[in-house]
């Protein structure tokens, strides 16, 4: 049932945003409709082993992932409104064991800017991330260790935008909110990703910057980077959260795509049980770094 309200609701998102520039795994269809830059990219991969009495060893497997990666962007006069929405889903099954997700992902945000100067905008930022559905640590696990809006993030700001050119730009932030809603009861009630116990919501005051970086750096090859520093003003200011993507795509033909992304997360209110003997036994649980790799092929359309 929960899934199915996950579904209703991103729908929701994507219905009433109705397109986004996203950081996302290509370059995007680029449409200009006067004073609007718009377009978007929808992509599919499928990757499969099949074993049979196979010597060497090993299992079968299937892997399944997509996204779509929207954006609507307003420029007039000194005014520029920057909207985005960036939606991924990944399943793989290994052996006759049951699928679990590989990748889950909403992120959508919202930037409108009143040019200061001739490099800076004095702007004001909304961003919204959680995912669609229940997340496990394995697929014989029956606890939940995550969910749709268990957690979701919102943060809003207002700074200034240091724009030099269109390959780089640079947000700071000294007045950040930042939310984190855990609606799952069995998730708030051991104060998970940061909440107290049985909240559902918590609240910090901060900085924030977000520096990104988008070029191609040779024919039908580009790369983006887009890195997310928050600091909590209140509690440990000098752990600092970051969130760090990087993306290498290459476009193969019309259709075809190859992308290789890496993303790495730090925060330091999850906490991440921690094996250092790698005994099968937790020694102790804290903040750790959070890596994430992806190597794929697959069909891509833009629009």
């Amino acid at each position: 049932m929960k899934s199915i309200k996950a579904t209703v609701a991103v729908a929701a998102i994507v219905t009433t945003t109705f397109s986004a520039s996203v950081f996302g795994q290509t370059t995007p269809e680029v449409k200009e409709d006067n004073n609007w830059t718009k377009g978007g990219l929808a992509s599919f991969n499928l990757s499969q082993v099949a074993l049979s009495n196979w010597a060497g060893g090993g299992q079968s497997s299937a892997a399944l992932n997509g996204f779509v990666n929207l954006f609507a962007n307003y420029k007039k006069g000194i005014h520029t409104w920057e909207n985005s929405l960036d939606l991924g889903y990944g399943i793989v099954q290994q052996g006759t064991a049951d699928f679990i997700k590989s990748d889950d992902k909403i992120d959508f945000t919202s930037k409108y800017g009143r040019q200061a100067s001739e490099k800076w905008y004095y702007t004001g930022l909304v961003n919204f991330k959680s995912q669609f559905a229940p997340g496990y640590n394995s697929p014989a696990e029956i606890t939940r260790i995550s969910d749709f809006l268990a957690p979701a993030y919102v943060l809003t700001s207002i700074g200034m935008d240091y724009k030099p050119n269109k390959i780089f730009s640079a947000y700071l932030s000294p007045v950040t909110a930042k939310f984190t809603i855990v609606i799952d009861d069995s998730l708030n009630a051991i104060g998970a990703f940061g909440v107290e116990k049985n909240e559902v919501l918590r609240t910090e005051i901060g900085g924030f910057a977000r520096l990104q970086y988008k070029q191609n750096i040779l024919e039908n090859v580009n790369l983006q980077s887009r890195i997310d520093l928050f600091s909590n003003y209140a509690n440990n200011p000098q752990n600092i959260d970051v969130n760090w993507e990087t993306i290498l795509s290459m476009k193969v033909n019309k259709f075809i795509t190859a992308n290789v992304s890496a993303t790495v997360i730090y925060d330091d209110d999850i906490d991440i049980e921690i094996d250092s003997n790698n005994d099968g036994t937790v020694d102790k649980v804290g903040p750790r770094t959070q890596f994430k790799q992806v190597l794929s092929v697959g069909l891509a359309y833009k629009f």
